[in-house]
């Protein structure tokens, strides 16, 4: 009695001696930037060192600005807010706006425009603020960012503004948010 079937191999049954998927040739590759991309994208570096450049001729301007940590924050937060602009990455943006945000108290403080602890507060929060903005106008609704920027924006601004009450305005914000969360939950507890 013979066996009509092939024997078995280890590259499989009825190989013949051949490797699975010969003739089928792929091959793979990995590339910086989008699939049909002809030209180079934008020098990053190049941006950076341009910005970085302005602000330190800025910097120049106002002699009394010369911190440059908060330039480099500047130049960076700017070169991602100049990235957002050209390809509209959310990422970009938040990063951008929240950076530059942080590198403006030393600014308008050298410039004798504003000054205060409170400033950077202020600042994220009108950053957030925009954020929210452009995220309503591109039709995305009013989300968290709007709520923490104008929470930030009413700390930090009532510190600068009118800094012996400013003390008061984050309890006084804390105090009317829990008695809303306590009225609300009694309310709907009821129902």
């Amino acid at each position: 009695m013979s066996d009509p079937q092939e024997p078995v191999t280890r590259l499989g049954p009825n190989s013949g001696g051949r490797l699975p998927g010969d003739g089928d040739v792929r091959v793979y590759h990995w590339e910086w930037g989008p699939d049909d991309a002809r030209r180079p994208g934008l020098p990053w570096i190049g941006i950076f060192l341009l910005v970085f450049g302005a602000l330190l001729l800025l910097r120049q301007a106002l002699p009394g600005y010369a911190t440059a940590g908060s330039l480099v924050f500047l130049a960076i937060g700017l070169a991602l807010l100049i990235k957002w602009a050209l390809d509209r990455s959310m990422l970009a943006l938040y990063g951008g706006a929240v950076i530059t945000a942080l590198g403006l108290p030393d600014l308008l403080a050298a410039a004798g425009i504003a000054s205060g602890p409170w400033l950077g507060t202020l600042m994220v929060g009108v950053a957030f603020l925009a954020i929210a903005g452009i995220r309503a106008a591109s039709r995305g609704g009013v989300g968290w960012q709007a709520y923490l920027g104008l929470f930030l924006a009413i700390v930090g601004g009532a510190q600068v503004a009118v800094p012996a009450l400013g003390g008061l305005v984050l309890p006084a914000i804390l105090v009317i948010g829990g008695l809303y969360l306590v009225a609300r939950t009694s309310r709907t507890s009821r129902v």
